[in-house]
């Protein structure tokens, strides 16, 4: 099963302010003019001027100019998910998050317990609407990517079941596009050789499309016969962990750039020690005017999780990269090459346990009373502005 909560983030903001509904609205931006971004969520009311998800915000309010435009609260948002995400654990024991607002639930060998999955879907449907007054559309198959599929045909409040044996002919007739992974490039590249819909890729012989798209053709000729073999699964540790946030005006103030760079690897300290893991690698990224993005590495000694020692890496990278005479429209801090377990300190290195012991206060305090409760340095906790890894970590 494909749960996906329609228009999700407009929908929780209709649904805390009674007057925004029935209007369009536009999560992504307060209003400004020139505000730099882009739309996380449309009303359907908005999409009916044409307004979509990743349309930037200057286009969106040409379209629609009397539209209500708000901006992000994660905050809300999470607490939304959370009520919906404990109604999903009473129907299967798995479940792999995919965002706030969407997942895949596992419901083999519960038809017993349960009942048939097209009942089980309508139940799951009518009480995420009664108990969190959201609507949920849903695909039911015998494969993620069918589900998935099954699960956008008929939003808002959609439920599509696909019958085992069924999967390929549900398909056939789709356009190209419907099909996970098959991006604009590969759809331009499809067409040229007369493909444009599902059955037309499902017929192309496999060595074609090897030739085409090498392995990952193979696969894309699997998934247009219905066929995936991916479990549901939870997310496992993560890789990688980082941050960024684009500048509402492009920026050339270095001081407040490696400010903010500072900030966002606090986040990403912070992160890291709630999952347990340390870091080998601290990574800048910097995106100059117009789309020129930089991305360096430095590599420690030795793993750590705490501020101090990243900070120290991350702005000797600041020191060398940055270049003061280019404006800058973004910048992002992370870490890579994580390791399960704290900090291993160098047999060289005493450093004083007061600053592990502020790390965790520090950490306390956030989750006590927000992420902006407090921070090192003079720049303002930048505004979330996207899903995080760890707001789906919270939902498990």
């Amino acid at each position: 099963m494909h749960v996906d909560l329609d228009a999700f983030y407009a929908s929780v903001e209709q649904l805390r302010r009674p007057e925004l509904r029935g209007t369009p609205v536009i999560v992504g931006g307060a209003g400004t003019p020139g505000e730099r971004g882009v739309v996380a969520a449309a009303s359907y009311e908005a999409r009916a001027f044409g307004v979509r998800s990743a349309m930037p915000l200057s286009r969106a309010r040409r379209l629609c100019p009397n539209g209500n435009f708000v901006p992000c609260d994660f905050r809300a948002y999470r607490e939304a998910s959370k009520s919906v995400f404990a109604i999903l654990d009473h129907y299967s024991p798995v479940i792999e998050p995919i965002a706030l607002d969407e997942a895949y639930l596992d419901l083999t060998g519960q038809e017993a317990l349960m009942g048939a999955p097209d009942r089980v879907a309508l139940r799951l449907r009518d009480e995420v609407k009664a108990r969190c007054g959201l609507d949920l559309s849903i695909g039911v198959a015998s494969s993620k990517l069918v589900a998935k599929v099954a699960s956008e045909l008929r939003k808002p409040r959609g439920l599509v079941v696909v019958r085992p044996g069924e999967e390929a002919a549900f398909l056939a007739p789709l356009p190209l596009g419907k099909l996970p992974g098959c991006g604009p490039a590969t759809v331009v590249r499809l067409e040229r050789v007369g493909v444009r819909t599902v059955a037309d890729l499902a017929a192309l012989p496999d060595p074609l499309l090897g030739e085409l798209f090498g392995h990952y053709g193979r696969l894309l000729g699997a998934h247009a016969r219905g066929i995936d073999v991916s479990p549901v699964l939870p997310p496992g540790d993560p890789k990688s962990i980082s941050r960024e946030v684009t500048f509402d005006r492009d920026l050339r103030d270095a001081a407040k750039v490696r400010e903010t760079a500072l900030t966002l690897l606090q986040d990403v300290g912070q992160s890291l020690r709630a999952h347990g893991m340390s870091a080998r690698t601290v990574v800048l990224k910097i995106r100059y005017q117009p789309f020129d993005t930089l991305s360096r590495q430095a590599t420690l000694p030795y793993p750590t999780d705490r501020d101090d020692q990243l900070a120290a890496a991350l702005r000797q990278l600041l020191e060398t990269q940055l270049d003061p005479a280019r404006a800058i429209r973004l910048i992002g801090a992370g870490v890579s090459n994580l390791e399960a377990g704290a900090t291993q300190l160098s047999l060289l290195e005493t450093r004083s346990s007061r600053l592990a012991m502020l790390d965790e206060q520090l950490d306390e305090l956030r989750g006590r009373y927000g992420d902006h409760v407090i921070a090192r340095g003079a720049a303002a906790r930048p505004h979330q502005k996207d899903v995080r890894r760890d707001d789906l970590d919270a939902l498990r």
